[in-house]
């Protein structure tokens, strides 16, 4: 079945699905981070606007409360919270280029050519729409996690674990119509305390070693870790040396 021969609102669905998986690509791509997060503000946007529209082609009411919470939580609040924690961590000129991104960029148009290789023999031929979103959905959550990955802010890998996020949730609205709003309330609920967690930790380690660069913290665990072997080799011979 072709995606034209969809009712215009799955269309519709689908479009927004295929902008939200090309913030994601905006998202690992951008060197600047305040920039990244007006991505992933528009992104949150673009999830809410999913809903929406998924709200409209059924009768599941409740998920224009969903679509609301998303833009609220995704658009505004957590885009505002990670803002005001980069101007006091003075990351807002904060410039991190990707180590060979056109690498990377390859690697992400690899993950999307794996999500639909993956998805097509589990979901039938003839759900074309099912079968996209789900495709789609996944290659924003590789995406994210290859922006984890490849990052070495740590305020720009919450951007890539929130990225997956969207994408887990994009998955569950638009593939089955909405989750429980229960459900989705306690999500939305974790998905905030995790942020507020993200922050403290961010001023805790800010202010233990003055830098959020992760590869600095693994030089330092690395040379805490041969501290500690030196010390294991040199505390014998200092004992032997007294005992004679």
């Amino acid at each position: 079945m072709s995606p034209t021969l969809l009712p215009l609102l799955q269309q519709i669905v689908l479009v927004l699905a295929a902008i939200v998986l090309f913030t994601s690509f905006v998202l690992l791509a951008q060197a600047r981070l305040v920039a990244a997060i007006h991505a992933f503000a528009w992104q949150g946007a673009l999830v809410a606007a999913v809903t929406t529209v998924v709200a409209a082609t059924g009768q599941t009411h409740h998920l224009y409360f969903s679509a609301l919470l998303t833009l609220v939580l995704k658009a505004l609040l957590i885009p505002w919270m990670l803002h005001r924690l980069t101007r006091r961590l003075a990351l807002d000129r904060h410039v991190e280029s990707l180590h060979r991104p056109a690498l990377v960029i390859m690697a992400a148009v690899a993950l999307v050519i794996f999500s639909y290789w993956l998805v097509l023999p589990i979901v039938q031929q003839e759900m074309t729409f099912t079968r996209n979103i789900v495709a789609i959905s996944l290659a924003v959550v590789l995406i994210g996690l290859l922006m984890m990955v490849f990052r070495q802010q740590a305020v720009a890998q919450v951007l890539g674990f929130m990225s997956m996020e969207n994408g887990l949730f994009l998955a569950a609205v638009s593939a089955t119509a909405g989750m429980p709003l229960v459900v989705e309330l306690g999500v939305a609920f974790d998905v905030l305390v995790a942020m507020v967690l993200f922050g403290v930790f961010f001023f805790q380690i800010r202010e233990s070693i003055d830098s959020l660069d992760v590869d600095r913290l693994n030089r330092l665990t690395e040379t805490a870790e041969e501290g500690i072997v030196a010390a294991g080799r040199t505390t014998p011979r200092a004992v032997a040396g007294e005992d004679g």
